[in-house]
């Protein structure tokens, strides 16, 4: 929370749609790829400063342009110039906090999405900023770093052996959404697994840590949640409320992603009560261990109490004690503590096994 005020402060007192970057700079320079295709053919391109973007000229019907990093303000703002981009979509785009959502302009759609990168044993699960513009026969995405999200698709285009090439813009909109859904299954998967193997170290044996990587799945279970929770609105959005983008066709595509976030977010809250249970199971486990211990240390305490006591007694400075003076006094004394300590013990076994 202190990091995000103090990104945020640094705009504080500038106009709406003033290009401030908020966030981590994750490339020391911008990168961009520019797509193009139709029906007949397909072709790429590296674009290498600003003057190039706003110089760009069409080739093909539908252009995808990608760029890598968002930190560049002057970058944006033509690429913004080239393709009449409001200047609040800039901001947005600058600003890599954004949650999911759609935004109308009417001559485009802008999306945001999170993308989510495979988080490391014990750390913390990174996401990156993915944003979408929809235009009539063009794709603009925008993404923090390359994570390689988008390549199979991309290889896909340039083997021509999927109907993006035919559908046009639209498809290509949803092929992008439908790949980011495709990342989180696989993180769901994840934690599944790890969620499993924490269940049978419980049913097993007990390791120091085990609450820890407990606690760890929950929390990247929310933070998962936190993110497919308004992808589900914004696809709902997307499929019902903007034919003018989508068509038909399309959107029996959009549906099918909408229900892919539905079964996400079940299986999260499969998940997440998973792993409730998984700390009931070990919170009851620990204490089912101590008392099991506190018993068993109950048990010794109260068997050698008698033997305490009975050497408490002859060991009172008094003269005449019984026992004093008689040559196998200590022998007896020490039977007697045997027997005394033997019959408690075997009331003790007696009443475990008739309980």
């Amino acid at each position: 929370m202190k990091r995000h005020a103090k990104l945020r402060s640094r705009k504080a007192g500038l106009p709406a749609g003033s290009l401030v970057h908020l966030g981590e700079v994750r490339m020391a320079t911008p990168t961009m790829h520019l797509l193009e295709y139709d029906p007949e053919g397909l072709e790429e391109r590296e674009l290498g400063n600003k003057d190039q973007v706003l110089n760009l000229e069409r080739r093909r019907q539908v252009l995808w342009l990608n760029v890598y990093g968002l930190h560049d303000a002057a970058l944006m703002a033509a690429i913004g110039q080239r393709f009449k981009l409001h200047p609040l979509v800039l901001e947005d785009i600058l600003n890599t906090d954004q949650r999911p959502k759609v935004d109308d302009y009417g001559d485009y759609l802008f999306i945001v999405a999170r993308l989510y990168a495979s988080a490391p044993e014990g750390g913390a699960l990174t996401s990156d900023q993915v944003s979408i513009i929809l235009g009539p026969d063009f794709v603009l995405t925008f993404q923090e770093r390359p994570l390689g999200a988008f390549n199979a698709l991309r290889e896909r285009l340039r083997g021509n052996r999927n109907q993006v090439l035919r559908l046009g813009a639209d498809y290509l909109a949803y092929s992008l959404l439908d790949t980011l859904v495709d990342r989180y299954f696989a993180l769901v998967e994840e934690f599944s697994d790890r969620a499993e193997d924490v269940e049978e170290v419980i049913l097993d044996k007990l390791r120091p840590g085990l609450i820890q990587d407990i606690h760890w799945i929950k929390r990247q279970v929310t933070a998962l949640r936190r993110s497919i929770w308004p992808l589900r609105e914004v696809l709902n959005t997307l499929q019902r409320s903007h034919g003018d983008f989508f068509r038909p066709e399309t959107q029996l595509y959009l549906r099918d992603v909408y229900d892919h976030t539905v079964h996400l977010l079940e299986s999260l809250e499969d998940l997440r009560d998973l792993l409730t249970g998984l700390l009931d199971i070990y919170l009851s486990t620990v204490s089912n261990r101590m008392n099991r211990e506190i018993r068993a240390l109950t048990v010794v305490a109260t068997v050698f109490m008698p033997a305490g006591l009975i050497a408490g007694i002859f060991g009172m400075n008094f003269h005449h004690m019984p026992w004093l003076d008689e040559p196998h006094g200590f022998a007896l004394s020490l039977a007697l503590m045997g027997t005394i300590a033997s019959v408690m013990l075997g009331i003790f076994l007696r009443r475990r096994f008739t309980s």
